[in-house]
């Protein structure tokens, strides 16, 4: 028998984007969400006595870590090291070898080469297990070493792959570092792969299984709902995981339907939605208001409801953060045109591509705009198609 934990993409230090200004209290919780969801996490390894964790890779963010980052690692790992924990670490596109660590680590820590490496160590039960995988040595590493890693041709012991990269079939991500198809792993005969890259949980395979854990803290609402590891235990029969959420925060989207836009009723609506949703914990939300009917509301209204949602949250702990506030009309005044805008427009990237760049061409407009590759045509077609409701509402 085996118990061990499979993690990745810790992303320490990693900066949280918001549309908002928050208070300060806040800000707080959500810049130490990260150290303390992963506190959490070796906490659950110590109590759970588990063999090993695995994380892997990018357990730091390359552009923002700081010293404070590798210290708060070391004295996680030493801490597993006086439970007698190992860990295993593979690093990823934002932490590769390249970029170094001048922290040393405790000997019960095992990190992978550039090169495709294998480790054995037994567990508390007596169980052989091998781990199998490899570190990025540069930050864009297309190059495949699947066909590295060793076939498992024994008879005992438990054999394990990890691997920082992209499902080929995966609808997550567009650094599609180290893509692979679920074939290739199946011809190893492993027993598990502990997969990262990608911030959604995944299981991609129940025969052997097949896992992204997914991250440990969400950053943004595009990484939302609960988040956290993987615990795995078992045997070379089989391998069962159950998800352990750690998050210190919860980040989401949600569409609230109101029957009126009075700017009382408006706000009390909203109060009571928060004070349903406070019971499951700490978030940061986009809060998407469903209107259907004729009414209107001034800019000025909206702006006041919006400034006494946030001073409600500005000293609660267990707060509920409304980091955007969109309004949507459900009326059938210009529907037609709107869908005929959106399926012209959603999927076709080189007109959006055609379009966005005649404005960095501007030389007066370009310095005011964020770098070309940060751009979401998603999110800016949302707010494009928000606007044009509200313009049509006039």
């Amino acid at each position: 028998m085996v118990k061990f934990i499979h993690s990745a993409d810790l992303h320490l230090d990693s900066p949280f984007k918001s549309r908002s200004k928050m208070p300060s209290g806040i800000l707080d919780v959500l810049m130490e969400s990260t150290y303390n969801s992963v506190t959490r996490m070796m906490d659950h390894a110590i109590e759970e006595k588990v063999d090993f964790i695995i994380i892997a890779g990018d357990v730091f963010d390359q552009a923002n870590r700081t010293l404070k980052s590798e210290i708060f690692m070391k004295r996680q790992f030493e801490r597993l090291r006086e439970a007698g924990i190992f860990a295993y670490v593979i690093h990823g596109n934002h932490d590769p070898l390249t970029n170094g660590i001048r922290t040393s680590w405790p000997d019960n820590v095992t990190v992978f080469g550039e090169n495709v490496e294998s480790y054995e160590m037994i567990s508390a039960k007596g169980e052989s297990v091998f781990l199998h995988g490899f570190s990025y040595f540069l930050d864009d590493t297309y190059e495949n070493k699947l066909e590295d890693y060793p076939v498992n041709t024994m008879n005992d012991g438990i054999h394990i792959g990890i691997l920082h990269g992209t499902y080929s079939k995966s609808q997550y991500g567009q650094e599609r570092y180290t893509e692979f198809n679920l074939e290739v792993l199946n011809e190893k005969l492993y027993h598990y792969w502990a997969l990262g890259h990608i911030h959604q949980r995944e299981q991609l395979s129940d025969l052997p299984p097949i896992h992204y854990s997914g991250n440990i803290q969400g950053r943004h609402k595009n990484e939302y709902g609960e988040k956290g590891f993987l615990m795995v235990e078992g045997d070379d029969v089989y391998l069962t995981s159950r998800f352990v959420p750690v998050q210190e925060l919860i980040f989401s989207e949600y569409d609230l339907e109101v029957q009126s836009l009075a700017k009382q009723d408006l706000y009390q609506t909203i109060v009571e939605f928060k004070h349903r949703l406070r019971e499951k914990g700490r978030h940061i939300i986009q809060l998407n208001l469903v209107y259907d009917g004729e009414e209107g509301i001034s800019d000025a209204d909206f702006t006041e409801v919006v400034e006494l949602l946030k001073e409600d949250e500005r000293d609660l702990k267990q707060f509920i953060w409304i980091d955007d506030l969109r309004l949507k009309y459900l009326t059938q005044d210009n529907i037609a045109l709107l869908n005929d805008i959106k399926a012209t427009h959603s999927g076709n990237r080189e007109l959006f591509k055609e379009a966005v760049n005649a404005l960095y061409m501007d030389p007066r407009l370009n310095r005011y705009l964020d770098p070309i590759q940060d751009i979401d045509q998603e999110e800016l077609l949302k707010e494009g198609e928000e606007r044009l409701r509200m313009l049509m509402r006039k």
